[in-house]
Formats: structure tokens, sequence, C-alpha cells
């Protein structure tokens, strides 16, 4: 299983909170990584023959569509359970400036159940678990394959402390690059969920396509919840 994060995305450079309801695809910068991801998956074929699934959002849909020709047999599959942590109707689409100023900078690394979105947004625990339910039911449906899963920071974040069995928060803190690679295995290849095997962690954030791109159009852009 190959999880790759979306390139830079818009509402990242605008600095607004965008969920899957205000999310406006990749910055210029975002597509310009992608298209790094695509040249690079076509000359290695390192995920040929995977099955592609993005989340509903545009900067993700946006990624898996640029590279989605450079791996040979892939046909994408929208999944919105792998979708970004959820910050609710109220809030999504409001500039950070505006959040902090409303509720102080959020707390990642504290009580999952924290309502790091107040108004109707996810907690971290109610988010973990769609991801981790959707990667179960991912697993048993394309037994024996190879998944590729365009994805998101926070998402990479859930899916690495699932499968690894560390702390859900807190204890360290993962900064997953635009368009990076992280690579897991299962112990044994009949795995059919997150929890029935051990898992290997082969590679974690590999961007070497990036080089002499800039790290970001405003630095520091990336955040844990773009």
């Amino acid at each position: 299983m190959v999880l790759i994060r979306h390139g830079e995305s818009q509402v990242t450079v605008d600095r607004v909170i965008g969920g899957h309801r205000t999310c406006s695809g990749l910055s210029d910068l975002g597509r310009q990584q992608a298209a790094r991801l695509h040249d690079r998956l076509a000359d290695t074929h390192e995920l040929d023959g995977a099955v592609l699934i993005s989340s509903n959002f545009d900067r993700a849909i946006e990624t898996a569509q640029v590279i989605g020709p450079a791996i040979a047999g892939a046909d994408l599959l929208i999944d919105p359970g792998f979708g970004e942590h959820d910050p609710g109707p109220e809030l999504d689409g409001m500039t950070f400036a505006a959040y902090v100023d409303r509720f102080g900078s959020p707390d990642w690394g504290g009580d999952p159940h924290h309502e790091v979105f107040p108004g109707g947004g996810e907690t971290i625990a109610r988010f973990h678990l769609r991801v981790g339910s959707t990667l179960s039911k991912t697993l048993a449906t394309h037994p024996g394959r190879t998944i590729a899963i365009s994805c998101h920071g926070g998402v990479v974040d859930a899916i690495f402390r699932q499968l690894l069995r560390t702390a859900p928060t807190g204890a360290f803190d993962l900064w997953t690059s635009n368009t990076s690679l992280t690579e897991f295995v299962p112990s044994h290849r009949a795995a059919e969920s997150a929890t029935d095997s051990k898992w290997r962690l082969v590679r974690y954030n590999d961007a070497a396509h990036l080089a002499g791109l800039p790290p970001a159009t405003n630095p520091p852009a990336q955040r844990r919840d773009d």
C-alpha cells in the first residue's frame, strides 16, 4: 500500500481551511509537483498494476488524475472515506487567521475527543475511526493488490499511527511532503484488514522527484490540516 499526499493545494496558499466543500484543487506549484511524480512513475513503473484510489477532495482528485496515466492498468476510484479531517460546514472555508482569533491554535496532540473544529467538525477520534474503517474495507475489497491512495497529510498520519500501533495523538509529529510516497507492506499478503497483520514501513516521505522545486509557494505553507 502506497499513500500519496496530494500536491500543494490552493487553499494552503490562500491560508484557508479547505474541507471537501470548499477545496479549490491544486496550486500552480502543486500541479508542478504532481507532474514531477507522473514523470517519475512513468520512468520507474514502481506502481504499475496498482489500484488507484483518491479521496473526494479536488486537490487529491486532481493529483490522481495527473499521475494516473503513468500507472499502467489503473482506473481511478473515488472514496470519501480517505478525505482529510472534516472541519464541518460552519468552519469549512474559514481563514486560518480567523480560526485562531476565534478558537486559538488547534491542539492536535492532546485528547483525541477534543473538538478541534467546534460546531460540527470531526474530532480526531472520529476522523481516525473513519479512515481506519475505510482502510479495512479497501484491503478486503482488493486482496493481494498493490493499492495507491491519493490522500492527505492527516490521512497519512492516521494510517501511519494505526498500522504501526503507536499513540493516536502526540508522541511525535509527521510532516508529510506534497506528492511524497509512503509505503507499507503487510507481513502476509492475504491481510484483509488494518489490524489482522503486522505491517512493515518500507519508506516514508519519499519525494526525491521534487528536487529543485521550492518547498512551498508561501513558506511556511505546510500544515497538519491541509
